[in-house]
């Protein structure tokens, strides 16, 4: 295991944000403030993610407009990574590592029961800092690489079904509106 497991002691779950939501489809803002608002703002997430039963969960998916997310999410090789990054930045691919592409089903708690196949690098890193405001850079391979270019797309407006064909996209908002998810959302207007 990577990182500690957050205390479950502390945080309240919160509803899901669901696509239509305005906060899911623009940039939100830069954590400027290192304070108990935003540790007790982490729990929140922390807890939102595990009663959805999430492996990652960005601000915006609890309707917070800020540059924040959440992960308890295994990589390829069953390592379990946990935490956190603020203001995450995705770093460039390395131009020494060979890019694959694994094209694995993708779901998302803000497009609940929908799922597609969506191709991602098998390799990601993000820069940022940690809610004390050190910095921390966060690599990942496989699933776990998947999570972070997911929950750090969540942060600059991307939902993963805003990257797939008219065809796949139309086919997983069908899936949405047929399903039922097992998590609290907040209906759109």
């Amino acid at each position: 295991m990577v990182g500690e497991e957050p205390d479950l002691t502390k945080g309240t779950a919160r509803p899901i944000t669901v696509v239509g939501n305005p906060v899911l489809h623009r940039e939100v803002k830069d954590v400027t403030a290192f304070d108990g608002e935003l540790s007790a703002l982490i729990d929140d997430m922390f807890q939102s993610m595990y009663a959805a039963e999430g492996v990652g969960l960005a601000a915006n998916q609890i309707g917070v407009d800020l540059k924040v997310f959440v992960y308890d999410c295994p990589d390829d090789e069953g390592v379990r990574h946990i935490g956190h990054v603020i203001n995450p930045k995705l770093e460039e691919y390395p131009a020494d590592r060979r890019r694959e592409l694994d094209d694995s089903n993708e779901g998302c708690l803000s497009v609940p029961t929908a799922y597609a196949e969506l191709p991602r690098p098998d390799f990601a890193a993000v820069t940022g800092v940690d809610k004390g405001g050190r910095p921390i850079r966060v690599e990942g391979t496989g699933f776990f690489a998947r999570c972070l270019l997911h929950e750090t797309d969540h942060l600059y407006g991307t939902l993963y079904i805003d990257k797939l064909s008219k065809r796949d996209r139309k086919d997983a908002l069908r899936q949405m509106a047929e399903g039922t998810p097992r998590y609290a959302t907040v209906p759109n207007e």
